[in-house]
């Protein structure tokens, strides 16, 4: 079982950045770990994950403003927002999957879910 505590969100204005922080109870360094974001009236969408060994994904809207990474010791996700646009702002979501998919931008692939945090990018 892994328990998923989101952290980090905020209000930042257009051009900012801001760090999200993922703290995982339980055994995590063998899961792939993912950010999915969902805006009001739209579906929960991809924008990052990251392998066991390290090896990370980006959803376009994100390539070159976002960066992922884990700190396996700590059992902590980041998620690491620069150059943050309005259409950015959604609740972010942290989730977990200790099985190996292809398909790793599907939000069903994954088991465990935190809870949000909400971001907001105002212009």
């Amino acid at each position: 079982q892994v328990q998923l505590v989101e952290s980090g969100g905020g209000l930042v204005q257009a051009g900012g950045s801001l760090r999200l922080s993922c703290a995982a109870s339980g055994r995590t360094s063998s899961v792939t770990m993912g950010w999915f974001r969902q805006a009001p009236g739209k579906e929960r969408e991809f924008v990052a994950a990251i392998r066991w060994n390290g090896l990370t994904y980006y959803a376009d809207s994100v390539k070159g403003r976002f960066t992922i990474s884990r700190d396996n010791a700590k059992n902590t996700v980041y998620l690491q927002m620069n150059s943050l646009k309005p259409e950015d702002t959604a609740v972010y979501y942290c989730a977990a999957t200790a099985r190996y998919y292809s398909d790793y931008d599907r939000p069903y692939r994954y088991d465990y879910w935190g809870q949000g945090t909400q971001v907001t990018v105002s212009s």
